[in-house]
């Protein structure tokens, strides 16, 4: 406020000066707060390399309950006989699965399934085991590898690997299934470190593994007769395709390498 002295010049007030003079100071800026011991452990353990140290202790610790237990051992001592019918298929189902997350060969389990359910039911059941173990190992891989590896991706081989299991996948697969030229669980992980899809991936398991897997079926169901036309078809089925993946491979192999 202005007050009139006596020689009519207006002043300013005492407090209207303190007023305009006093001028906001800013806020002191907030630093951000360290993060916490639990934060920093969770990254820890959420990141790329800690989940593959992870996958690959599990796949350790699955491959030495293998041997362990020698699954083989069902080849011998059959089913335990608490199981039957529809039941015992199932379960086997179930342990195959697992079995081929661990890395126990595939035609092992398919023979042990024929002979132990017969041609029929031991197809069936194989197959089951066979499209769950590769979901496993996919879901594993994908989940608890990809983000580690995918950057590791750099030599001529496994690019053009990488983009043929990228953008053709169910081919790719189909290819891999139908003719035993790489492994089950090889093609799993190379399959879930790649950018192909759940469906494709596992149509193409289910579809491309009935030939091999029925061939297998049906030696482990006639093998206590070995001259039966049955047992020496299903040799053929089995060695014809194992020919055919070894030519396809060398091919593949060339065409790889002009790439």
């Amino acid at each position: 406020m202005l007050d009139a002295n006596r020689s009519g010049t207006a002043t300013a007030s005492p407090r209207a000066t303190a007023t305009e003079l006093s001028v906001p100071l800013p806020a002191p800026a907030l630093r951000p707060a360290p993060p916490g011991l639990t934060a920093r452990c969770a990254r820890a353990a959420l990141s790329p390399w800690s989940r593959l140290s992870l996958l690959i202790a599990l796949l350790g610790a699955a491959a030495s309950a293998v041997l362990l237990f020698h699954p083989q051992r069902l080849l011998a001592d059959g089913w335990p006989p608490q199981l039957g019918g529809a039941l015992a298929a199932l379960v086997f189902a179930g342990a195959y699965g697992l079995c081929t997350v661990a890395f126990v060969p595939r035609p092992l389990l398919n023979l042990a399934a024929g002979a132990l359910f017969g041609s029929q039911l031991g197809l069936g059941s194989a197959l089951a085991g066979t499209v769950l173990g590769a979901g496993v190992a996919f879901g594993l891989g994908r989940m608890l590898g990809q983000d580690a590896l995918r950057p590791l991706l750099r030599g001529r081989w496994l690019k053009a690997a990488d983009g043929q299991l990228s953008r053709h996948g169910f081919r790719s697969m189909m290819v891999a299934r139908l003719f035993p030229g790489v492994p089950f669980w090889a093609a799993n992980y190379c399959a879930a470190v790649s950018r192909m899809g759940w469906l494709p991936f596992l149509l193409a398991t289910a579809l491309g593994s009935v030939p091999n897997t029925a061939a297998y079926a049906v030696a482990g169901a006639r093998a206590s007769s070995p001259t039966s036309p049955a047992f020496l078809i299903a040799m053929a089925c089995i060695a014809v395709p194992a020919l055919a993946g070894t030519v396809v491979a060398w091919r593949k192999r060339h065409h790889l390498r002009g790439n």
